[in-house]
């Protein structure tokens, strides 16, 4: 019987819907702007996208395609009856949050009044938002904002939540490996006022358990449409300290 080597065996993210990043020297060019002092870990998106910086270009109506393009857009989950809808109103904000507007991209997020916010060296097609704690930590919350092509106009287009979270959680799914890889287990999947909302859990092979939440939308910023990927996660022994204001920003954000 093989013997399992945790130094060997962890996910090799590089073709997983997201990155681990090491902790990032503030005098070096990084993917995040600012200091970064924590083991940031923020979605990847592996798409094949043409040299143009306007858009990206998915030819035909594969329903391969547009799968494989939301599927690689991000990670997350937590019990969806924690979403519930959190107005922003400045009098219904707590003590210990801000609400962070950007009406660049066009989205509104309520963050723990003392995380930080670091911001994405961008490419053109892709950029990137994350928010952390100050301190060291492996919970985060972050937004991958990628350009589409015009014929993505609703989540639809990359088929029904169900579907799609379905094809997400077994594509990222190594347990079956031998030494066995990541193991993902979708916990539920829904669809509301035009998002998703796609619960689920990973675990590498001797890692503690990675709780994830995602939510994503598409929208128009007045020149081309736009595919959000709202990510949210902590890991167990965080879940008491940070769960709570993961799980609160997460489901504070809406589209503006």
């Amino acid at each position: 019987m093989a013997t399992l080597s945790c130094s060997s065996s962890s996910l090799n993210y590089q073709h997983q819907a997201f990155l681990r990043l090491p902790r990032v020297p503030t005098n070096t060019g990084s993917l995040l702007k600012g200091d970064v002092r924590n083991n940031l870990h923020v979605p990847r998106l592996l798409l094949r996208v043409p040299t143009t910086p306007t858009s990206v270009q998915v030819k035909g109506d594969s329903l391969t395609k547009r799968r494989e393009l939301l599927l690689q857009a991000g990670s997350v989950a937590f019990s969806l009856s924690a979403f519930t809808s959190i107005a922003l109103a400045e009098n219904d904000v707590p003590e210990d949050f801000q609400v962070h507007s950007d009406d660049v991209n066009k989205f509104k997020i309520m963050i723990p009044r003392d995380w930080q916010i670091g911001a994405g060296e961008g490419d053109g097609v892709r950029s990137l938002i994350a928010f952390y704690p100050q301190e060291a930590s492996n919970s985060n919350v972050s937004i991958v904002i990628t350009s589409l092509g015009a014929d993505f106009t609703r989540l639809e287009s990359f088929g029904k939540v169900d579907a799609f979270a379905e094809n997400l959680v077994s594509g990222l799914d190594r347990s079956w490996q031998r030494p066995a890889g990541v193991k993902a287990k979708l916990i539920d999947s829904k669809a509301s006022k035009g998002l998703y909302y796609i619960e689920y859990t990973l675990q590498n092979p001797c890692e503690s358990l990675r709780h994830l939440f995602s939510v994503l939308g598409i929208a128009n910023n007045g020149v081309y449409n736009r595919l959000y990927t709202l990510t949210g996660q902590f890991v167990d022994e965080e879940a008491e300290k940070y769960g709570a204001k993961v799980q609160k920003a997460i489901s504070s954000f809406r589209l503006i």
